[in-house]
């Protein structure tokens, strides 16, 4: 069904987006009896706006009441999907925070995350998969028919959002990110079950959304991980109990053959415990970790929640937790870089072994007991890159 002839400002709305002049724009917007029109090819304002990368715009158009899942397009391309394609993240993110639907498939049945990803703009993929709208949060933090206390402390949410918005899902990075966000560890068990049940909800709804199903069961196993080496500990009177350290320690504790093998099988052992296993993605992160010469089990869990990279990046990362672009690295041998003395101190007892060989013959560091000299060593060590 065509759409109806535009009246002489509705035509000027269109040529104002075109020509990105904004001030005109904005006034014929008040003129405007409803922005949610369409050209001769069935594309609305909102959609030029997204497809043409242009924040303001499409803040304007928001703000003038344009809905982003409105699509009469021929080949079913929503304005998100023309976000992801315009390589603009915060338009995508805008779009995302006015409720644009992350599932929606245009004609040949891609997401919006996987043509921004066909194009190369994996940086949108990750915002586009990531995206959890705070209110799926806050629906856990209220009292629901015959509960006595809601799921989830209400003080908890801005930091349980947070958490779950993470784009590195290193295993010692997102347990960085625990111990850094008050009340997250005090309350493990509680957000295990939120988890579990957001983990349900995106496979059981209307709309199921494999990626986050599985970034949720993942986050899930990762807290629950923490929760049993707590509960499980045998405290000692003379040594600080610190379970980040202990869990990290067995994450970076090298295999007899790959420096990833623990690592490896924590994930992989979190990707078997996944309750959907009939769903695409389960089956297509199996196939990956059952061949010959597998990639690492987090590049393929990575890949799998953020999307595959069009090309391989020559992005340094932290190499105790995986986060790109550190802003420091060892002075000895300066060819391990880290995130910050945190970082380095949690991978000191292995990096010490390589450390020496490293810097080219330097002897190499004696290993030293007491805590404090550990700590003076590696702030000796750790110099702004």
């Amino acid at each position: 069904m065509p759409p109806k002839e535009l009246n002489p400002t509705e035509k000027k709305i269109f040529e104002a987006i075109e020509k990105n002049d904004i001030p005109l724009l904005r006034t014929l917007l008040t003129e405007a009896k409803d922005v949610n029109i369409f050209d001769e090819n069935l594309m609305t304002p909102l959609q030029h706006a997204a497809y043409k990368g242009n924040k303001e715009v499409v803040q304007l158009l928001l703000d003038q009441g344009a809905d982003p899942n409105i699509c009469e397009h021929e080949h079913s391309y929503t304005a998100l999907h023309f976000g992801g394609l315009s390589g603009n993240v915060d338009v995508c993110n805008l779009l995302l925070l006015a409720g644009a639907k992350s599932t929606s498939v245009n004609t040949v049945g891609r997401t919006a995350a996987q043509m921004a990803g066909f194009v190369g703009n994996h940086s949108c993929v990750i915002v586009i998969n990531n995206f959890i709208p705070k209110k799926d949060v806050e629906y856990y933090s209220i009292i629901q028919g015959q509960q006595t206390k809601p799921y989830l402390p209400p003080f908890l949410c801005e930091g349980f959002h947070k958490f779950i918005s993470t784009v590195n899902i290193h295993p010692v990075r997102l347990a960085l990110n625990i111990q850094g966000i008050p009340g997250l560890l005090d309350h493990m068990d509680e957000i295990k079950n939120v988890l579990e049940m957001m983990c349900k909800k995106q496979m059981k709804g209307r709309e199921s959304n494999e990626v986050m199903a599985m970034k949720f069961h993942y986050l899930g196993f990762m807290v629950d991980s923490l929760s049993k080496i707590r509960k499980n500990r045998k405290e000692d009177d003379d040594k600080k109990f610190d379970v980040i350290e202990l869990f990290s320690k067995k994450i970076l504790k090298p295999g007899k053959d790959n420096y990833l093998d623990f690592m490896d099988g924590f994930i992989r052992e979190a990707v078997r415990e996944f309750p959907f296993t009939d769903c695409t993605l389960f089956r297509q992160i199996v196939t990956s970790l059952a061949g010959k010469d597998p990639p690492p089990a987090l590049n393929v869990l990575t890949a799998a929640i953020n999307g595959h990279r069009g090309f391989v990046d020559n992005i340094s990362v932290c190499h105790t937790c995986g986060e790109e672009k550190p802003s420091k690295k060892c002075s000895k041998c300066k060819a391990i870089q880290y995130c910050d003395r945190n970082c380095q101190r949690l991978d000191w007892f292995v990096h010490k072994k390589a450390c020496a060989r490293l810097s080219q013959g330097i002897n190499e560091i004696e290993t030293k007991p007491d805590a404090t000299d550990i700590s003076n060593e590696i702030q000796n060590l750790l110099i702004n890159n």
